[in-house]
């Protein structure tokens, strides 16, 4: 019961941590004079995906790897599909030009990549599917390309800021806020890995749904808030920027680390569930181009969104049973 009771408490601290390390941090970013994009791919959204990454971390030390594939796969899925679905329902969201172009299609390579990677056996017949530590240091690799591409957006963008979510914090209580955030997440996260291995043993269930559904959803809340605050103060490039920010950080430093610390296996569920994500990537960039004005998420589409979900969802529960 303890540990149930721990599991519900644990993600009450990844939601309370992640929202003091954003404040906190995005606090120390605005005294860089950057742009709201750049904090949104960069500070908001590594931040939003610290529970995914310490949840990873835990998971991977601990062995259990269908856990850690399936959050960041199901975490990805749900940022899309529900995060950015309901923002768009909240306020129709504008989508940047060189997101449309760049950003989204760098978040769907990084979901291709890891599909190819996770499937060696295509190649090596009879050989296992995992992504391997060699797989994990080319991720990472792939991730300090992608950190140097945002290093040069905000050089260019650099004094276009035009006011964050959020209070300007002093320096001192700036750094305690990601001090506490950060502890409440690492406390927050091992409780809900062993409340997610514990519920999955008890039901009967494989960790992969428990992954994909419970502990996606709860390591997903802080990309929740920050783009409907976002949204509800019709700051686009913070709600869209959290989102596509998050879901690259997920794939390839949180993947990357994570398959180091340990190899994670590629079961054929995990490849449907790799190909939802990039179905849900290629839906995003295919909906800025529909409706009644480019480059805008509409809240036809947000609701469209929200039902792709509840599909997929009752797919992997079926799957499951």
């Amino acid at each position: 019961m303890l540990t149930y009771i721990l599991f519900a408490i644990g993600f009450g601290l990844l939601y309370k941590g992640a929202d003091l390390l954003v404040d906190g941090a995005s606090a120390l970013a605005k005294r860089l004079r950057i742009s709201d994009l750049v904090i949104g791919l960069t500070v908001v959204a590594f931040g939003t995906s610290a529970p995914e990454l310490i949840v990873n971390l835990y998971a991977s030390v601990q062995g259990s790897t269908d856990i850690a594939f399936g959050n960041i796969l199901g975490s990805n899925t749900f940022n899309i599909l529900i995060i950015l679905g309901i923002s768009a329902i909240i306020c129709p969201l504008r989508v940047q030009e060189s997101t449309i172009w760049q950003e989204i299609p760098l978040s769907l390579l990084a979901v291709v990549i890891v599909g190819i990677m996770g499937n060696d056996s295509l190649i090596d017949k009879g050989g296992p599917s995992l992504l391997t530590r060699i797989d994990g240091i080319l991720l990472l690799i792939f991730f300090g390309l992608f950190l140097y591409y945002i290093w040069v957006m905000a050089k260019g963008q650099r004094g276009e800021r035009r006011g964050v979510n959020g209070a300007d914090y002093r320096l001192t209580r700036a750094i305690i806020f990601v001090v506490v955030g950060l502890a409440g997440l690492g406390i927050g996260a091992k409780w809900v890995v062993d409340g997610a291995v514990k519920l999955a043993e008890t039901l009967g269930i494989n960790q992969s749904l428990v992954g994909l559904t419970i502990v996606a959803t709860g390591t997903s809340l802080p990309e929740l808030a920050t783009s409907l605050i976002a949204a509800q103060k019709r700051n686009a490039d913070i709600a869209v920027g959290n989102v596509v920010g998050s879901n690259i950080f997920n794939i390839l430093f949180i993947l990357g680390v994570s398959s180091i610390i340990r190899p994670l296996p590629v079961h054929n569920g995990g490849n449907i569930d790799i190909g939802v994500t990039i179905a849900a990537s290629v839906f995003l960039f295919i909906s800025v181009f529909t409706g009644r004005r480019r480059a805008l998420l509409e809240r036809w589409e947000g609701i469209t969104f929200i039902v792709l979900y509840a599909g997929y969802v009752s797919y992997i529960i079926l799957r499951a049973l």
